[in-house]
């Protein structure tokens, strides 16, 4: 029962960030030499799934989020487990981002 539900949130995730509150995003896109996981190029925005390996390679992902901020983008950070356990939080933390008023 476990495997389908995180099969079904992951699948959920997937088609959800296709397009998000009717703003388009593309999964897997090449900006600079990175992919990224998903991007929403019309409010500039990066949102990234992150899993264990990453804890092993701080210094890159700062390195890369540099690099990606520099091409105007924001990225925002999600451990995997977060998407699994907290999907809610996670999108919200989404929506309200894209919703913020532009300085």
């Amino acid at each position: 029962m476990a495997k389908f539900i995180k099969r079904k949130r992951e699948n959920y995730l997937r088609d959800r960030a296709k397009r998000f509150c009717h703003i388009k995003f593309y999964r897997q896109k090449i900006i600079g030499c990175y992919i990224v996981d998903f991007v929403c190029l019309s409010h500039k925005l990066i949102i990234e799934l992150d899993g264990s390996q990453h804890l092993e390679q701080e210094d890159y992902d700062k390195q890369r989020t540099l690099f990606l901020n520099q091409q105007g983008f924001d990225v925002l950070r999600f451990w995997n487990k977060d998407v699994h356990l907290e999907l809610d939080r996670v999108l919200d933390t989404i929506f309200y981002k894209l919703h913020q008023p532009s300085l």
